[in-house]
């Protein structure tokens, strides 16, 4: 798995669309993933998965 970010940002120094997209995703998220497809160094897709936690149950006592 690599860690560098392939350099898809315009020439002009502007910032791409998906990094606003992608930044709207994740604020909105509390557990969960959001993962960017890529084709020919291009962002093409991205996925978000949310997962909701609920609390943990107390533990049961059986019956005396």
């Amino acid at each position: 798995m690599s860690t560098t970010a392939a350099s898809s940002a315009p020439a002009s120094g502007a910032t791409p669309d998906w990094i606003a997209l992608v930044r709207e995703k994740v604020e909105g998220l509390r557990f969960g993933v959001v993962q960017l497809v890529v084709h020919d160094g291009r962002v093409t897709q991205i996925e978000r998965t949310e997962k909701t936690r609920l609390p943990a149950a107390p533990a049961t006592r059986p019956p005396e």
